[in-house]
């Protein structure tokens, strides 16, 4: 395991800590109060798990950014931020997944674009263009742009994103995390051959979205 990397994510650490000081707290207090916040940091130390993932080393896939499920694959006439055709493929996660987001690919960061706004059900459709967001164009080491997208939830109120502009990553990095229940919808160019179908399960790192095709 990647020693910069503990076994929770760090963004988990304080709500881990405010529950379990609540547990600690509550106990004399309430003994039923007690009970309630140990529950609460159990849930906050198996929301915010980050398990080690043995990424493949390949340069002609995309890999899954997140955990979760296949909702949405469609072709487009163009992305939120990317001027060209493209077709969407949107990963739901509940609260149950792992909520650590990682690069699809090998890339370089070329833009960030944050977008307030609503919090429906990240299953919908609709959460795409109407929900809170955070967006990344990436450029990959052939050229190739695609557009990577976090999307809040009925529940997620924080987005977390740790790749600025200019920034270069590795396929399977972590870059970011999406509390309590969320969406990543990934944009496509129009002739990269998706590999997965609607419902079915993902894991972040592992999961082949997508196969590059060989440049001539």
């Amino acid at each position: 395991m990647d020693p910069k990397h503990p076994p929770i994510a760090r963004e988990g650490f304080p709500f881990i800590a405010l529950f379990a000081a609540g547990a600690v707290v509550g106990w004399f207090v309430w003994c039923p109060l007690g009970i309630l916040f140990a529950a609460l940091t159990l849930f906050a130390l198996y929301f915010f798990r980050d398990p080690d993932r043995q990424v493949p080393d390949r340069d002609d896939i995309v890999l899954c950014p997140a955990d979760g499920r296949i909702v949405r694959i469609v072709q487009l006439e163009r992305g939120l931020h990317l001027d060209q055709p493209v077709q969407l493929v949107s990963i739901f996660m509940n609260v149950f997944n792992v909520h650590v987001n990682r690069m699809p690919l090998a890339c370089t960061v070329k833009a960030h674009h944050y977008h307030p706004g609503k919090f429906v059900n990240a299953a919908l459709d609709k959460a795409s263009t109407e929900n809170e967001r955070s967006s990344l164009i990436l450029e990959s080491e052939a050229g190739d742009k695609i557009e990577m997208v976090q999307v809040a939830g009925l529940i997620a109120r924080r987005i977390v994103n740790k790749a600025d502009a200019g920034s270069r990553w590795q396929m399977g990095s972590r870059y970011g995390l999406i509390r309590f229940g969320s969406r990543v919808d990934l944009y496509l160019p129009p002739d990269w051959a998706v590999n997965v179908t609607l419902g079915e399960k993902t894991t972040a790192g592992q999961t082949i979205i997508a196969s590059i095709p060989k440049q001539s």
